[in-house]
């Protein structure tokens, strides 16, 4: 094992950690079990792809996360709002269907074709780390995600927003009651969550190719990265999403007929371990 092998892991960590903080955030308040969050980020990677092509990729970090935060509005108003009362069999059926429009959408626009996002030039070389060479791009994800990680969990825990998504998340007819505008609240979530899945597509796009079947491939991973961690818990997600990149790659570097193997069975054993996850079932930093 190197220390190349190590950053790749946190590397793919990071980029779980973005996407499940979102899914976990959505879970948590409105209870939904999106299936649509991994067409979210590919269409961020489609966003960012374009933004990268007419603009520059810099322009396109920021584009991605606003375009992906309004289309939340359109999935909160229209969908997640309607559903709030529905069993979960229903809300998984109307999101995964929601997933196939918006793959079909993305492949009428984009086509079918695989698609390449090059690194910014200020990123497109390597750094030097303990004496080997690294791709800077990949130091960059990395950090971006321990930024956004620290930011999240300090505005959950410290802001007047952030009190009142935990306190929704726990009740949301006592919270208000209490005075607390749920919808207001559930809108904000919705709209982060899907910007941060935008925001994962994008900072995904020069690392991975950008294809129609990427939302669906990532999905499973992210769904069991959340049900690890606690659904409904963003900091058991980021840690979730952390110690399972980790694993996955250095597992793919031992054996990797078996690495594909991983999440499943962390997913089993912490469910036989803790079945409400690593960190609890509500929206907690």
């Amino acid at each position: 094992m190197s220390l190349a092998q190590v950053l790749n892991g946190i590397a793919l960590g990071a980029l779980l950690m973005i996407l499940s903080s979102g899914l976990a955030m959505i879970f948590g308040l409105r209870g939904v079990t999106n299936f649509s969050h991994g067409s979210l980020y590919m269409a961020g990677a489609y966003v960012a792809y374009s933004a990268a092509q007419h603009v520059n990729f810099w322009a396109a970090l920021i584009l991605a996360p606003v375009v992906l935060a309004v289309l939340g509005v359109v999935l909160e108003l229209a969908f997640f709002r309607r559903l709030q009362n529905r069993s979960h069999i229903e809300t998984g059926l109307v999101t995964f269907g929601l997933a196939m429009v918006l793959e079909r959408v993305i492949v009428l626009i984009w086509g079918e074709r695989t698609l390449s996002v090059q690194a910014p030039a200020l990123l497109s070389g390597t750094t030097s780390i303990a004496g080997f060479e690294y791709p800077s791009y990949r130091l960059f994800i990395i950090v971006v995600a321990l930024v956004l990680a620290v930011g999240l969990v300090l505005w959950i825990r410290s802001s007047r927003t952030g009190l009142h998504i935990r306190a929704a998340s726990q009740d949301v007819q006592t919270a208000g009651i209490l005075g607390i505008n749920v919808d207001r609240v559930s809108l904000i979530v919705v709209c982060l969550g899907c910007a941060l899945a935008g925001l994962s597509g994008a900072l995904a796009a020069p690392y991975f190719s950008v294809y129609p079947e990427m939302g669906v491939n990532i999905l499973i991973t992210v769904l069991i990265v959340v049900v690890v961690g606690g659904a409904g818990s963003i900091g058991g997600a980021m840690v979730a999403g952390m110690g399972l990149g980790i694993v996955q790659t250095l597992g793919s570097v031992w054996n990797p007929s078996l690495s594909v193997l991983v999440p499943y069975i962390a997913l089993a054993v912490v469910l036989l371990w803790r079945p409400a996850g690593l960190a609890g079932k509500r929206v907690r930093a």
